[in-house]
This record gives structure tokens, sequence and C-alpha cells, in this order.
């Protein structure tokens, strides 16, 4: 195993487990996405607080979850080796340098981007899946004996008008994390050509541009 050692803590390995990790988030995002969409099925919330009880009680959901928490550790922590790797090996800029000219705002800084992110993950964490968890006054969804996860998600988008404001910031900053980090991780794991690249490119674009914005309408849709 020195081979998978040596490997994953070079500087290219950890590009690769980077790029490998973003890829899995982003296919989290997805699946997250498409159960969150039931918030807007007019039911009064049935479908939605089904698919919440399912999330939070089924066996293969609890192993997926340590997956994804093991994903995102890794993430963060190769991106802030990766920053620190960076800084030792240039601690002073260039004498003349103009990275505008070649490259985006965003795209130098993902890091603040991504902290921006990590804020509002965890403030999402605490609001949702926590108190879903743990807050016993939370009432039971009709006709059933689990919570309600709609009535939840309701209160806290229209009542607590700050957090839907911080969702809705960090859905724009995510959505500038994702066109960057899409197009950079198939270009790490060396699928780069002429010919697919362009539509990877604008792939990429398409879906830092749906995804956040389908999970950005969930709080406009609750504060209109």
């Amino acid at each position: 195993m020195n081979w998978l050692t040596k490997t994953l803590t070079s500087t290219v390995g950890q590009k690769v487990l980077m790029s490998m990790t973003g890829l899995f988030l982003i296919s989290f995002l997805v699946v997250h996405l498409t159960g969150n969409l039931m918030l807007f099925k007019d039911d009064n919330g049935v479908a939605f607080n089904a698919y919440a009880h399912f999330m939070s009680t089924a066996g293969i959901i609890r192993v997926a979850e340590l997956i994804l928490v093991l994903g995102f550790v890794l993430h963060i922590y190769t991106a802030w080796r990766l920053t620190r790797h960076n800084r030792q090996t240039r601690p002073q800029d260039y004498i003349y340098s103009r990275p505008d000219i070649n490259s985006s705002w965003f795209s130098r800084n993902m890091g603040i981007t991504g902290s921006v992110v990590l804020i509002f993950l965890l403030t999402h964490l605490h609001h949702f899946w926590f108190k879903y968890k743990f807050q016993a006054d939370i009432p039971l969804a009709a006709g059933t004996d689990y919570k309600d996860m709609y009535w939840l998600a309701q209160t806290f988008f229209q009542q607590e008008w700050w957090f839907s404001i911080l969702y809705i910031v960090a859905m724009v900053f995510l959505g500038f994390h994702l066109a960057h980090a899409f197009e950079s991780a198939f270009q790490t794991l060396g699928i780069h050509h002429k010919k697919y690249t362009p539509f990877l490119k604008k792939l990429g674009v398409l879906f830092a541009i749906i995804v956040p914005a389908g999970f950005a309408t969930m709080p406009i849709y609750f504060l209109i």
C-alpha cells in the first residue's frame, strides 16, 4: 500500500482526490435536489414528509451519510492541503502579475466560495437535520407517526427571513464554485479533448445554473 500512500500524499494525487470527491459531491447535489423538489408537489407536504422520513430512518441512507461525510471531509482537507502547498512553494507574488486577464475572480478564489458554502452547509444541517432529529416540539405530519418536515421548512423560510437570504446568497456562491469545479475536475482526471471539452464546459455552466437555482427556489417559494 506504500504506492497508494505516496500517490495520495503527492500534489498530483491530492488534485485527483479532490476532483473525485468533488464529482461525488456533485452527484449528491442532484439526488438531494430531486428529493427536495417534492416540496412543490400540491399535496400539503405529504410526499415530502414521506421522503424526509425515509431519508432519516432507512439503514442504507445511514451508510450513504457516512460516505457523504467522508467525501466532504476529504474534499475540504485536500483543498486546504493544496492551498497551503501553493503558498509555501510561492510565498511571494510575481512582480508582474495580471491574473484577471486569464481567469475569473471566482476561479482564483475557490477557497472563498467554498468557505461560504461550508458555512451555509453547517447552518443548513443545524436548521433541518439536527432540529428534525432532536427537536421535540415539531408536530407530526397529518395521519402519520413521524415529524412534519414540510412544516419545519415552511416555518424556517417564512419566519427566519435572514436564513432565506443566506440560503439564496449561498446558492449564488455555490453556482460559481460549481462552474469552475465541474470543468476543472474533468481536466485533472485527464478528460481533456478539443472535441469534448467545449461540451463539458457548457454542461458545467448549465449544471452550475440549474442546480443552485433549483435549491434557491425553495426559500423563494415559501417567502412569496
